[in-house]
């Protein structure tokens, strides 16, 4: 059960330095969707109507950090999120962080380049709870259609990377190295410097259906790692000496991503998460999209990460999603683009303190 209880922003842990002017900068770009009722309201029940005249007053002016921390607690109640209702304080989430590899690419297959990133096959389709076939597990929200007109479990990752797909012109990129293709799927989008000299970005469109499985608990559980080994960094260094079992433990894996390309407009930015807008480094994060609302903010305090030598507590925008971020207090960072946030990204696994920021009359409805 989730409760959610009544805070003060003097409460929140360095709320004065949390940058509020990219955080605004980042509620802007998701005001439009808000003004308009582009976005569902989760289960949590924060409604995502009650944020439009915070999101129109935020498309009608700029603000640098000062002018914005007043916008932020002007229009705005925290609300901190308890998933125990038992439980009277400490930590009650998590958090992990993720980012936009930047990774050279060919437009055309070479003996270099063999590693593919798929479109989605025109087979593959959404479903719900309503067009979901009886019997297919509940998690899946895409399914194979047959030629009769049934659906069915899309093949896993196995099967696709066995050459289910091959020559269909279903290849969007090719890539010269597996690994960087495996993690590009765990990210859900990258940004390609092509041969011709071009740039392109890829985004999550579709995926297989399957659970998404972690491999770095996988060599954890085998004792391959040590949970502290388990981060990006130690993963990729397990796969470089072990290149003849990458295979079967990316198999493992059998959730299957597929990509859409997309231009980039705009390399200071990150790529366009699932809200529809571009991610900020530092100022997005992916939230749980069944329980949560697109576009709200949340104050996430972790006392024991580290990011640029100071403790975590930052102002931050629902603004994508992942199929591993379950939960009402559980979010992916977005760190940025390129090697080095990738390093950052990788470490990130703390315990995280989850204040949701809501309009005054939302907050008496949540908080009673």
């Amino acid at each position: 059960m989730v409760a959610f209880r009544r805070r003060r922003f003097a409460d929140l842990p360095e709320w004065a330095a949390a940058d509020h002017g990219l955080a605004h900068a980042a509620f802007r770009r998701s005001a439009e969707q808000l003004v308009s009722g582009a976005f569902r309201t989760g289960t949590l029940g924060i409604a995502a109507a009650a944020f439009r005249d915070a999101a129109a007053s935020a498309l009608a002016t700029e603000r640098d950090d000062a002018v914005a921390r007043a916008f932020f607690e002007e229009y705005f109640v925290p609300l901190q999120i308890v998933p125990d209702a038992a439980a009277t304080d400490g930590e009650h989430g998590f958090v992990t962080g993720y980012y936009e590899p930047v990774v050279e690419a060919s437009a055309i297959k070479t003996p270099r380049f063999r590693f593919p990133l798929y479109v989605p096959p025109p087979e593959l389709v959404k479903i719900d709870d309503v067009s979901r076939p009886p019997g297919m597990d509940p998690s899946f929200r895409f399914a194979r259609r047959k030629s009769c007109g049934l659906l069915e479990e899309h093949p896993d990752r196995a099967a696709i990377e066995a050459g289910l797909l091959r020559g269909r012109g279903l290849e969007i990129a090719w890539l010269a190295d597996p690994v960087d293709a495996f993690f590009i799927h765990i990210q859900g989008s990258a940004r390609l410097e092509l041969t011709d000299g071009r740039q392109m970005r890829v985004g999550f469109a579709a995926k297989s259906g399957h659970e998404f499985t972690a491999i770095g608990r996988l060599l954890v559980d085998a004792g391959e790692l040590t949970l502290a080994e388990a981060d990006m960094d130690g993963i990729r260094a397990w796969l470089a000496a072990h290149p003849e079992r990458q295979r079967a433990l990316f198999d493992r894996n059998r959730s299957f991503i597929f990509f859409r390309e997309a231009a980039v407009d705009d390399a200071s930015l990150g790529p366009v998460g699932a809200a529809q807008v571009p991610l900020t480094a530092l100022a997005s994060i992916a939230v749980d999209r069944e329980l949560a609302t697109f576009g709200v903010p949340y104050f996430i305090a972790a006392s024991q990460l580290r990011i640029g030598g100071r403790p975590f507590n930052r102002l931050m925008i629902a603004q994508d999603t992942g199929s591993a971020i379950i939960g009402p207090a559980r979010a992916d960072i977005y760190v940025g683009s390129g090697f080095e946030a990738g390093r950052v990204a990788g470490r990130i696994r703390d315990a995280a303190d989850f204040t949701v920021l809501v309009p005054p009359r939302l907050a008496e409805s949540l908080a009673r």
